[in-house]
């Protein structure tokens, strides 16, 4: 297969369960559909603990005039998942593993999931210079990603939600697992870096934190689009578990793995209302897509070079759904393009 080859915005257009948005990150809400019950209070009260001593400000976006009330504005939710752990101890200088831009609504009450390439060329603002996005969470954490992602798609992001690889394990452990289709056989570094540690067969099958997360990261195999894609798919996987009548014991070890593994700029109050819009009367309606671009190298390093054209379809689709006025100019991955 050539070393240019092209991949199309994949979007699929479907309908969800109404609770079904909480899993993005916000797993451990799904408690608030119970507080009516003593257990609920108390699930209730260690959320909001967990979810305070998470919060980090990085300020208000400079993309905005006044801070945005998720109540009643449109809104958007950069999600971060990066490769710390352990064995590393990057901490601030950790990079970013998975990027999913997230934008709501109020009106129509539909979400947009965009999953970034951590390949991705762009230009960093904090830095002056293109490099691939994935390093822009080293040049200063959140901030600086948060900063990169808005200017590479000419909106603001409001808060973000940043997690590393223990909050994805533990979770899926207190679930007691996941099922999940594996699309090939895959020999895998665990989050500690040993290399083939994990080894997994082709198939539907039940996997725990480290497995899901081995499945999440490969990418020998094929793409970052569809690295993208099987992220997707494994949070999906997340939710139908965390769903349950019987995951709802599990809640307690959920939010202790959340509380401890994530940064975050939404308060708790901020974080109902979140709930609350994905528990509306009607349907939410999801779309998810995908950046279009080509293989490329750059200081003999891949970089995925992101398409002008496709890149400014995204950047109007992303606008008109947050209510904002469209670009007219081609898109563009430099700051000289405003």
């Amino acid at each position: 297969m050539s070393n240019q080859r092209m991949y199309r915005v994949t979007k699929r257009r479907r309908k969800k369960k109404r609770k079904k948005l909480v899993a993005w990150f916000l797993v451990p809400l799904l408690l608030l559909t119970i507080t009516g019950t003593a257990y609920g209070a108390y699930l209730y009260n260690k959320a909001a603990s967990a979810i305070d001593k998470s919060f980090e400000s990085i300020g208000l976006s400079s993309k905005r005039e006044a801070k945005v009330n998720p109540e009643v504005d449109n809104t958007s939710i950069l999600f971060i998942g990066v490769d710390d752990s352990d064995s590393r101890k990057y901490e601030e200088s950790t990079r970013s593993d998975a990027l999913i831009l997230a934008t709501f609504n109020q009106k129509d009450k539909s979400i947009k999931l965009l999953s970034i390439p951590r390949d991705s060329y762009v230009y960093v603002p904090k830095k002056d210079r293109y490099t691939k996005i994935t390093h822009a969470h080293a040049y200063g954490g959140p901030k600086v990603t948060v900063e990169t992602v808005e200017n590479l798609l000419d909106i603001p992001v409001d808060y973000y939600v940043r997690m590393n690889f223990y909050a994805f394990i533990d979770i899926v452990n207190a679930l007691d697992g996941i099922e999940v289709e594996v699309p090939y056989e895959l020999n895998e570094k665990n989050a500690e870096d040993q290399h083939n540690a994990i080894h997994l067969e082709p198939g539907l099958q039940t996997l725990n934190g480290e497995e899901a997360l081995a499945l999440a990261r490969t990418r020998k195999q094929d793409s970052d689009l569809l690295r993208g894609q099987r992220q997707q798919e494994i949070i999906q996987a997340m939710i139908k578990k965390a769903t349950t009548i019987h995951a709802v014991t599990k809640y307690p070890d959920i939010i202790e793995a959340v509380g401890g593994n994530m940064k975050t700029n939404l308060t708790f109050n901020e974080m109902k209302t979140f709930v609350e819009y994905a528990t509306a009367k009607n349907d939410l309606t999801i779309d998810t897509l995908q950046l279009e671009g080509t293989d490329g190298r750059e200081n003999n390093s891949y970089v995925f070079n992101l398409d002008k054209d496709k890149l400014t379809e995204t950047q109007n689709l992303l606008r008109k759904h947050l209510g904002l006025t469209n670009r007219k100019s081609v898109g563009s991955l430099s700051h000289d393009d405003e």
